[in-house]
């Protein structure tokens, strides 16, 4: 593995979204053995606590605790996010978490469950948390993203239709959010001590991504990622690496993968697209009056 870090995380409290398995699982291992206080989030309680006891018994370290979370229910991000803002900080946060395949449909918050769980649910979370992540400075900010990109759109006039995308591109669209909203954050806290970058794992296997999926599509993908994906174990590396390398302090703004700074799509360079995803996410999430950090910094 050419990336690992030496790093000394204690006193440092690290949040990781799809924590309880897969790489977000093998990142919370990897961060909670260089002392880090870990907080992992996921829907599944039993895998949760699973995963709390594994972390806890590989690495010696007690401070590690769960917390659940239904990205597909804003609800259910806010009361995460108000559970967090109650921590004295928070330093780095892991937006892991992700789905493929969901079913096409609404959310009963009127969204596409895909765009929900893999896009608004991440973008509530961390608006959110910007306050906290800024008052903890420096702090950083990562969130996952994959090549399904390149297959995506931003349409936003019909990013929340049912019906519209097949699979691939539903999750590229969902994904190529993630990024430029990723563009957006390094540009809007570049004065604020905290860093935004993404990361591309490729493909890895032994994770609960292919869940969702069946028949003959499930079996192909299984094997392609058996054949060419890399360990959960390394992708964690990758992850705990960004989130604590000295060396990375105050870098931002950019893509990884495979621990190396990666060219990244072309649209992060659309400005006014960036801005207007920004603007459009807010309305999507129905970001309040009292939830306006903007609003209120800007008095």
């Amino acid at each position: 593995m050419t990336c690992d870090t030496t790093a000394n995380l204690n006193g440092k409290v690290i949040v990781v979204t799809g924590g309880s398995s897969g790489m977000g699982f093998a990142a919370a291992k990897n961060l909670a053995s260089h002392g880090a206080r870990v907080i992992i989030a996921s829907r599944n309680e039993t895998k949760l606590k699973a995963a709390q006891h594994h972390i806890i018994e590989a690495t010696g370290n007690y401070n590690v605790e769960y917390k659940t979370v239904d990205l597909g229910s804003l609800k259910s991000v806010r009361n995460l996010a108000s559970e967090l803002n109650a921590e004295d900080q928070i330093n780095v946060l892991i937006n892991n978490a992700g789905a493929v395949g969901l079913p096409d449909r609404l959310t009963p918050d009127h969204l596409n469950l895909n765009m929900q769980v893999n896009y608004f649910g991440t973008f509530l979370l961390t608006f959110l948390l910007l306050p906290k992540l800024k008052a903890s400075a420096p702090s950083r900010i990562l969130n996952g993203v994959g090549a399904a990109m390149y297959f995506g759109e931003i349409n936003f006039d019909h990013w929340n239709d049912v019906g519209r995308y097949d699979i691939v591109k539903a999750l590229g669209s969902s994904e190529l959010a993630i990024n430029l909203f990723n563009e957006e954050l390094d540009r809007k806290l570049k004065y604020d001590g905290v860093t935004a970058n993404a990361y591309d794992p490729f493909v890895v296997r032994d994770t609960d991504i292919l869940q969702n999926l069946s028949g003959i599509v499930k079996k192909i993908s299984k094997l392609f990622i058996n054949v060419v994906g890399q360990s959960r174990e390394d992708a964690g590396h990758e992850i705990a690496y960004l989130a604590s390398a000295p060396e990375l302090e105050g870098v931002s703004g950019n893509l990884y993968k495979f621990c190396r700074k990666f060219k990244n799509h072309w649209l992060v360079n659309d400005r006014h697209l960036t801005k207007r995803l920004w603007e459009e996410s807010k309305k999507a999430v129905k970001i309040t009056k009292y939830e306006d950090w903007e609003h209120h910094d800007s008095k």
